[in-house]
């Protein structure tokens, strides 16, 4: 556990120190803040849209920073050789991998309770009150970062960063349009492309289950159990992604 901790305290450092970090969270505060501007000039909506501004930002710029700072986190290392270093100590390749993960994690969290403090402050400001179906949302919003570094990490085991960007933003993509992908190979004649798409649809993870920004700005209530089955799917989701890495970091020849 030492050990983990060693790795995960070190992969926050580095990451702090990445000029991407900081760039991706000042915009997206600057989008959170603008979302007050975009408020006023809606008669009525203001709080609408500065909910949906703001959720939307929290997660897009959130994604932003788990791929691209999360698909450097094994081959920066493999690139200048210092993992030759790390795998030469006392440190199993899994304990490696795994304080990588919680390490971008806990720098995700940090940043995301920064966007979140602006957020909920704009929020109060104007309501005097934060609603707890948003900070369900945002938590639903953590959880889908980790899976989606999780991801990242996968391919970060095996892959170039600029690949593993491509890869991981697809699956982001495919991920929030998993429901109309199954209605397209539903409706299409080609078994072979109904096969495919069904294919899709079973493996790669429904992000739709970690959005429920629509329901929070209209204020409507949240289907029973939802944030219950989320987080389970969630967390199984993730604990699989990461038992692939480590079985192919585990096969990884560094020689």
């Amino acid at each position: 556990m030492l050990k983990v901790r060693a790795i995960l305290i070190n992969t926050f450092r580095e990451a702090v120190r990445d000029k991407i970090l900081y760039n991706l969270l000042i915009f997206a505060l600057l989008i959170i803040g603008g979302s007050i501007l975009m408020g006023t000039l809606t008669i009525g909506e203001q709080q609408k849209i500065i909910q949906d501004m703001g959720l939307a930002s929290i997660s897009i710029f959130g994604t932003l920073i788990a791929v691209f700072v999360g698909i450097g986190l094994v081959y920066k290392e493999i690139d200048k050789k210092t993992i030759y270093n790390i795998l030469s100590k006392p440190v199993h390749r899994y304990q490696f991998l795994i304080g990588k993960y919680l390490g971008l994690i806990f720098t995700l969290f940090v940043n995301l309770m920064i966007m979140v403090g602006v957020f909920f402050s704009i929020i109060f400001f104007i309501n005097g009150t934060i609603k707890i179906a948003l900070i369900q949302a945002v938590f639903l919003i953590f959880l889908e970062l980790m899976l989606v570094t999780a991801i990242a990490l996968l391919f970060s085991t095996f892959s170039t960063p600029t690949l593993s960007a491509i890869f991981t933003l697809a699956i982001y993509v495919i991920g929030h349009l998993s429901h109309d992908l199954k209605l397209f190979g539903a409706k299409n004649q080609q078994i072979w492309i109904k096969n495919f798409t069904k294919i899709l649809y079973y493996i790669m993870p429904n992000l739709e289950y970690f959005n429920i920004k629509s329901l929070v700005t209209h204020n409507l209530p949240l289907p029973e159990n939802f944030l219950l089955l989320s987080s389970l799917y969630g967390i199984t989701y993730i604990g699989i992604i990461l038992f692939l890495a480590i079985c192919i970091f585990e096969k990884r020849n560094f020689k």
